[in-house]
């Protein structure tokens, strides 16, 4: 049976369309426009928006978290670290109850590098200890192995680890030569994949820019933007994922006021609750008005700016930021940068789905996936809006709050 979503203000991932209503036919959009036909399931949206299925640029995940997106309207999640076989990737596309994902499996390390600190801190509170040792490379033949094995088990993209720790608690991390880091990306490059660099310092970022990466999946947190590095990125056509609410977190707030807004804090378990309730507090000399400035600075440059909240598991040590629900914090935060609302719900949607390849959803058009979010108001012109969900379509199957 075909469904037609009608009278609804119809944000298609790029503008607000003049069409008021929506037609799925099994996973895909079939019309924009278009008069329900006779015997069709009709969902009546007034006074609500229907957007495209969000997508959370950056996580780390699992079938828990996946799911959780999927409560809040993300129905994709972009991970920048973690591993799925092929089946299980198989069986979440299938699996309309949770959220799809994007991996870019296993990240270019340095040995004793960023994340093994966060590991061992992970470790401390596990019984037994004795956590995962992630692989790791030093030289420029490893790091072209390491690029060549991630995409022969179906990464999606590369990830690059730039982090010596300063403002992550831990300075003086082991780093991989620059050398290394040009062989993995040119390796990637040449296998068709993108490389997105974890880049929280400025001279991180440089050296980013300088091995030729796609994408940021931070912003540098440690000093204000300048000109230089505003121009650098802009010019390399380098698109950025500031995860504002990770970095806040990192300064030492919480997720306390998301949640307590009703909308949020009643669907959450209470492992998810506390984590949300926490903070990361690497770095405390943060100030997240220069960061905001810097989203602001890229963006009138006209960086591609995703949304991003590297929600990961719900553990204390990583806290003020949870899957799906952060993602509405972000865009919030967003519009706080200087982008408009609606400029802050294509970061969530058509951007990351055009950078990231996506072509089959990000956007409300015949022939895309039916991912779905229909809220109540105007999120367009009001951003915190996008809380207040009403349905949710992932390949045309429907949940409602």
């Amino acid at each position: 049976m075909s469904t037609f979503i009608t009278n609804v203000r119809l944000f298609d991932g790029e503008h607000v369309r003049s069409e008021q209503t929506v037609g799925i036919e099994g996973t895909k959009i079939v019309s924009l426009g278009q008069n329900p036909p006779s015997g069709a399931e009709v969902v009546d949206g007034r006074g609500g928006t229907l957007l495209p299925g969000l997508i959370d640029g950056h996580v780390h995940t699992s079938l828990d978290g996946l799911r959780l997106a999927r409560v809040f309207g993300v129905t994709t999640e972009l991970e920048m670290q973690g591993y799925w076989t092929p089946q299980q990737r198989k069986e979440i596309n299938e699996n309309d109850d949770i959220a799809d994902v994007r991996s870019a499996l296993l990240a270019l390390m340095a040995k004793d590098g960023h994340p093994h600190e966060l590991i061992a801190e992970l470790d401390e509170h596990r019984p037994g200890g004795g956590g995962w040792t992630p692989p790791s490379v030093s030289t420029p033949d490893e790091a072209v192995a390491h690029v060549q094995a991630m995409a022969a088990q179906g990464a999606d993209y590369i990830k690059v680890m730039i982090e010596e720790g300063t403002v992550m608690g831990h300075p003086g991390l082991p780093l991989i030569s620059t050398e290394a880091l040009k062989a993995g990306v040119a390796e990637a490059h040449r296998l068709g994949k993108k490389v997105i660099a974890h880049a929280m310092t400025l001279a991180a970022t440089e050296q980013a820019v300088e091995v030729g990466v796609d994408g940021l999946a931070h912003l540098f947190i440690d000093r204000a933007h300048t000109e230089e590095i505003v121009t650098a990125i802009a010019d390399a056509g380098i698109f950025v994922t500031p995860c504002l609410v990770i970095s806040s977190s990192v300064m030492g707030a919480t997720g306390q006021g998301l949640a307590d807004d009703p909308r949020v804090g009643p669907k959450l378990p209470q492992q998810w609750l506390a984590t949300l309730r926490g903070t990361f507090n690497k770095y405390p000399d943060g100030i997240l008005n220069q960061v905001l400035a810097s989203v602001a600075a890229l963006h009138s440059a006209g960086v591609d700016i995703i949304a991003g909240t590297d929600a990961s598991i719900p553990v204390p040590a990583h806290g003020g930021v949870v899957h799906g629900a952060s993602v509405h914090h972000e865009l919030q935060l967003l519009v706080e940068a200087g982008l408009t609302p609606l400029e802050a719900l294509r970061a969530a949607t058509s951007v990351p789905a055009r950078r990231f390849g996506l072509d089959d959803r990000g956007r409300i058009a015949p022939g895309a996936r039916a991912d779905l979010v229909l809220v109540d108001g105007d999120p367009t012109t009001r951003v915190q809006d996008s809380l207040s969900i009403r349905a949710i379509w992932r390949r045309g199957a429907v949940s409602t709050d």
